[in-house]
């Protein structure tokens, strides 16, 4: 009887243990480390020590810092060989003595961003980032028992968290970076300020050189000066002036204007979202035909699903091609008679005719110009926050006053070659609403060595809509670029020009 009691016994512990909710996790880790209040008051830190890399006994310096709930950055030197990043809560950076300076994008980009809001945050905001916290069982690290928490972004990137199972310190985290992963062990706590710190890092990197980081120092709430998070200046190639630059943007694009007339192209829009345990999965998708028409965009559906539509819906979207041409005929012979649009009629066609990055960004403030080099080409790079005195007009101005981000422009051609936006505050009203940290972010390629145009847009944001929430998550492809001739007879749009 004792035997089938003691039996009982661990069979319901176990199951207990395996059954622990990730939000229990998280609150034992919350209490471990010194209490939910006291990490939440903690809006800046910063960390020194020495780093040595376990393969050949290369070591140095090493220091890493926080501050304002989104910037992170660091640094770390092995007998002479420097290693830097940095996250500025606009665009993310690296620089090493072999490779040079860049700014990261794509994955990395969202990778590390998704890093710097972690060492910010911890998963203390998970729920206002629209995160979500998952089980993923539980392991063992370094011979000791751990639960195990995923945490994904709303941007669908995926951290993996390991919590000591006896004592709810974290005590391994497993970070996505360009392809890989990097591993941290921590060890060796002691109390900062009324916070349990690691003093002892390990560091296993995504191609598989492990590093020993020991801290002499940790400091929380200091002040760390915004530049060391920033672009570091190391060209001395000098800049253009950034007004004069977007001036250059919007002449080409008037001009190009005539030149996208001429093309026609595919979109593909997916639409993702997060399962249960946090994968991004594909749902639905639709792929339209589109072409542009006097600055005006034509757009025709043709797939639903990665199937073509039936003879019928095909008809009627080919005669609704034809409408809109007709439309736009009838705005441009009423814009002609007025003279001048209203901002009111500008609003109306914000979502129909292209919006240069000039309007985009007229009211925001541009900062940390560089030179770099992106998809084979000379890129100027600069970043760009939400000037508090500005006082947009349209709708596309609005939301873009809110952004912060990056643009990249061809230095030979001036045109833009990618942007990255990110909403800083909700935008709406209790009908509806766009809310903080919502994403978009496009890249171009350079078609017949005339015109950079979109090949891939990935779209992220969460609207509250009344009582309902729901979000939007979506990856755009373009191709297929032709040149033709815009023509509307019947149900044709788009005759291909013929050679």
């Amino acid at each position: 009887m004792k035997f089938v009691r003691l039996l009982f016994f661990v069979f319901a512990f176990s199951v207990a243990v395996a059954g622990q909710s990730p939000s229990k996790i998280v609150s034992q880790a919350n209490k471990a480390l010194g209490g939910e209040k006291v990490l939440k008051r903690v809006v800046s830190w910063q960390q020194t020590g020495t780093i040595k890399r376990v393969g050949d006994g290369a070591g140095g310096k090493y220091s890493s810092y926080s501050s304002g709930g989104t910037l992170y950055g660091g640094m770390f030197d092995l007998n002479g060989f420097e290693v830097a990043a940095g996250y500025n809560g606009k665009s993310g950076w690296v620089r090493n003595s072999r490779d040079g300076l860049r700014t990261l994008t794509g994955t990395s980009a969202r990778e590390f961003q998704a890093e710097a809001l972690y060492r910010n945050n911890r998963w203390l905001r998970a729920k206002d980032e629209k995160a979500k916290l998952t089980s993923g069982g539980t392991g063992n690290v370094n011979g000791k028992p751990v639960n195990i928490v995923f945490l994904t972004t709303a941007r669908a990137i995926k951290l993996r968290l390991f919590f000591d199972a006896a004592t709810g310190l974290p005590a391994r985290e497993e970070l996505p970076f360009s392809g890989g992963v990097k591993t941290f062990d921590y060890g060796d706590y002691r109390s900062v300020n009324g916070i349990q710190t690691p003093f002892a890092i390990n560091l296993k990197s995504d191609d598989g050189e492990i590093y020993e980081i020991k801290l002499d120092e940790v400091k929380y709430n200091v002040a760390v000066a915004k530049s060391a998070f920033d672009f570091p200046v190391i060209s001395t190639e000098p800049l253009p002036d950034i007004s004069t630059l977007l001036a250059e943007i919007r002449t080409n694009a008037e001009k190009l204007d005539a030149v996208l007339e001429n093309y026609g192209f595919i979109e593909t829009r997916i639409e993702r979202d997060l399962d249960k345990n946090g994968n991004l999965v594909e749902k639905d998708s639709e792929t339209r035909a589109l072409s542009f028409y006097k600055g005006f965009r034509i757009s025709r559906l043709i797939e639903k699903n990665g199937k073509p539509l039936s003879t019928g819906d095909q008809e009627k979207e080919d005669r609704d091609a034809a409408k809109q041409v007709a439309e736009i005929e009838k705005r441009i012979a009423e814009k002609e008679k007025r003279e001048q649009i209203s901002v009111a009629k500008s609003n109306a066609q914000d979502g129909e005719r292209r919006i240069t990055l000039s309007d985009a960004l007229r009211n925001s403030l541009l900062v940390n110009p560089r030179r770099e080099r992106f998809a084979g080409r000379d890129v100027i790079v600069f970043d760009y926050e939400p000037n508090p005195t500005a006082k947009p007009k349209s709708r596309t101005e609005q939301i873009f006053a809110l952004c912060t981000g990056a643009v990249w422009v061809d230095a030979t051609s001036k045109q833009v070659v990618r942007l990255d936006a990110e909403l800083t505050k909700s935008i709406g009203n209790f009908i509806g609403k766009a809310k903080r940290g919502a994403s978009f972010t496009l890249e171009n390629e350079f078609v017949n060595n005339e015109v950079w145009l979109p090949s891939r847009a990935d779209v992220n944001f969460q609207v509250k809509i009344l009582f309902a929430g729901f979000t939007i998550n979506n990856l755009i492809k373009y191709g297929n670029y032709r040149r033709f001739e815009t023509e509307v007879k019947g149900a044709t749009v788009g005759n291909e020009k013929k050679p």
